[in-house]
């Protein structure tokens, strides 16, 4: 079955962006889709900047289709410099609409993207409190 991609979903896919794994991170998120296959690690360096915790650094990778690979390398675009708080908020209708639309068969795919940063930053701060 063809599915119709946007042309930055190709871009996302074909040149990921922020992919590969991370030396030292903060914390790392991973979650899948047993239905699917599909995979997602993200890994995350946090900083502080003027007393509020960012993301400083981002890397994702994922073991999935064209809307998986995609959908997590625009989540780590939109929240790459961001407060941890506000990268939380991010969901799968942010990503989807940041790549220009996905087929409706695929936006799960964006769900799992938004999970696997939510673990992560689920990861940080329980670190954090120990």
């Amino acid at each position: 079955m063809a599915m119709d991609y946007s042309r930055k979903v190709m871009e996302h896919f074909r040149h990921p962006h922020n992919m590969g794994e991370m030396k030292n991170p903060d914390a790392v998120g991973m979650v899948g889709n047993k239905v699917c296959g599909d995979v997602m690690k993200i890994y995350l360096k946090v900083a502080k900047k003027n007393g509020t915790e960012i993301i400083k650094d981002i890397k994702f990778q994922t073991y999935g289709c064209v809307s998986a690979i995609a959908t997590t390398s625009i989540t780590t675009e939109l929240v790459k410099g961001k407060r941890l708080g506000d990268a939380y908020k991010i969901g799968r209708a942010d990503a989807a609409r940041a790549l220009g639309g996905l087929p409706p068969i695929k936006m799960h795919c964006s769900n799992l993207a938004s999970e696997a940063l939510q673990a992560a930053i689920d990861k940080y701060r329980k670190k954090k409190e120990v």
